[in-house]
């Protein structure tokens, strides 16, 4: 028995997939605008997760640049056939219009920290796909959407067979059910002589559940179940709230467990907001007389702690390929936007120690941000960076960003700023002026320069951040001494909550460049920390 306490991967970790390949569980996660793309953890005991790689090459061409912000890839759905692993997802290509204009792809691996086939695209006629392998015959679920005038973008989950070799459609495409409560998501299973469809419900935030329905055949008719498997709908008070988005794996004693997504809101005066994102999460579940999947602990409600009747072998686990990849140098948990984290604006090698980042575009830019994030991944954290460098332009800065996409951040930057008392005249060409720190918070009504502080750059400068009940205090150290940079500021706006977008992702702390002119000024990074602490 292992006591396991949710969320299992914490932190920005969406749209969890989870399929067992003999004694290891392995969670295929959502990474979106974010490289690497498509995250992989894995277990053997369900409580402790570790990365084990990602999927190399899933987006054509190794750019998602001018996605918009939660573009990018979207539900990936992990599978094993018995000799590879498959995974089926979507690269989507416009949020928030009738047309998503997306593509979905299928890659195969032997090893989820390998080498990935490269991406083949098929039917797709919708986002959250996912693979069904039953009887050597192989099906792809999808949502349906209707873009017309009048149609619904959530229009029902339908099933087609494709050839396993071409992945060319076999036969029709069938519409297993349609819901007036949006439902997307779809997973299969087969138990007992029923083909159980495991389905996202309500959309991905506080209304979010987990609905099932079943069919003695693939192609339906499919019964919904009367009740929910899994949700927070019905009570705010829950500490895992928007759970759903399933998935149901056997063990190998038989026993049963669930992944699904989650969030843990803080409470603020304009509602709950959760700046970690959505979360994976496990729960137990058994079986009722009727033959339908319950949660161990009854109810529907998620539970923090969990015991899961899992058998972990008592020899040491192979290590397996360490995962490797060229084009990720600084490895996980850094993370880029839209693009690898290309040498030529990611410098590790010059300045042993160091990260040399080239100033590329501006932060709200959707092609070209230099800028290396990692995951925050509790309520309180504090980070902490080290950087030298010498701007002489207002259209050069350098710093320490609190990011949540384009248009929410915070960022803490060393720039060019005119005499004090003399006006902004856009004279990026003057020599004279003064370095500062430039404390900036971006949020969808526009950008405001919280403080400007004279300082001395002669010397590298420390920067650092402390996040706690939802406010985030900036500050610089020199000769030892720390000194706050401007007054707490609103983390909480750093969240899927806040504006009035669809917002998909987390909250990221990291590094990052711009020159607007050149793209040539430089910034050397060294003793990036970063410090979760639970609550």
């Amino acid at each position: 028995m292992t006591l396991l306490h949710n969320p299992v991967i914490r932190g920005f970790a969406p749209d969890p997939s989870l399929v067992r390949v003999g004694d290891w569980y392995y969670v295929a996660t959502s990474s979106f605008e974010w490289f690497p793309t498509i995250p992989v953890h894995r277990s053997r005991d369900l409580a402790h997760w570790e990365y084990a790689g990602h999927v190399r090459g899933a987006v054509p061409g190794d750019s998602l640049a001018g996605v918009p912000d939660s573009g990018g890839v979207w539900a990936p759905s992990l599978s094993w056939d018995g000799e590879r692993f498959w995974v089926v997802y979507s690269v989507v290509r416009s949020v928030g219009t009738p047309y998503f204009d997306l593509d979905t792809y299928v890659c195969t691996a032997t090893e989820v920290g390998g080498e990935w086939s490269a991406p083949r695209r098929i039917a797709s006629h919708g986002f959250d796909p996912a693979l069904f392998h039953h009887g050597g015959r192989l099906w792809l679920l999808n949502l349906q959407s209707d873009h017309r005038p009048g149609g619904r973008r959530f229009a029902g989950i339908v099933l087609s067979e494709l050839d396993r070799e071409t992945l060319a459609p076999v036969g029709d495409t069938h519409l297993l059910v349609q819901r007036e409560r949006l439902i997307e998501g779809p997973k299969l299973l087969w138990r007992d002589g029923w083909f159980l469809l495991v389905l996202a419900e309500g959309g991905t935030g506080v209304e979010h559940g987990v609905l099932v329905a079943r069919s003695r055949a693939v192609t339906g008719p499919y019964e919904f179940d009367s009740r929910p498997l899994l949700t927070t709908r019905d009570d705010p008070s829950v500490p895992l709230q928007k759970a759903g988005h399933a998935e149901l794996v056997e063990t190998p004693g038989g026993e049963w467990v669930m992944s699904h997504l989650a969030a843990r809101p803080l409470r603020t005066p304009d509602g709950p907001r959760c700046p970690l994102g959505r979360e994976t999460a496990i729960q137990a579940v058994t079986w009722d007389e009727a033959g339908w999947p319950r949660l161990r602990q009854g109810g529907w409600h998620p539970a923090t702690e969990v015991e899961v009747e899992v058998e972990v072998p008592t020899e040491p686990a192979e290590p397996g390929p360490r995962p490797t990849d060229p084009d990720e140098p600084l490895g996980w948990p850094w993370s880029t936007l839209r693009g690898h984290a290309d040498p030529r604006w990611a410098d590790t090698t010059t300045r042993p120690g160091w990260i040399r980042l080239t100033g590329r575009h501006g932060p709200e830019s959707r092609w070209a941000h230099s800028l290396l994030a990692q995951r925050i991944t509790e309520h309180q954290a504090e980070a902490e960076v080290t950087v030298e460098a010498r701007p002489d332009t207002f259209t050069q800065a350098a710093g320490l960003v609190l990011w949540y996409n384009t248009e929410a951040y915070l960022s803490l930057d060393l720039t060019w700023a005119e005499p004090e008392g003399e006006g902004q005249h856009g004279q990026q060409w003057r020599a004279e002026g003064r370095t500062v720190l430039r404390l900036v918070e971006r949020e969808e009504s526009g950008t405001r320069q919280v403080a400007v502080l004279d300082v001395d750059a002669s010397a590298p400068l420390t920067l650092g951040v402390r996040v706690d009940a939802g406010r985030a205090r900036f500050w610089y150290v020199r000769a030892g001494v720390r000194t706050p940079v401007g007054p707490p500021l609103d983390f909480t706006k750093l969240s899927d909550d806040h504006g009035t977008g669809l917002r998909f992702t987390g909250a990221m702390a990291g590094v990052h460049a711009v020159d607007l002119v050149d793209a040539a000024f430089t910034a050397d990074f060294t003793g990036f920390r970063l410090t979760c602490r639970p609550s």
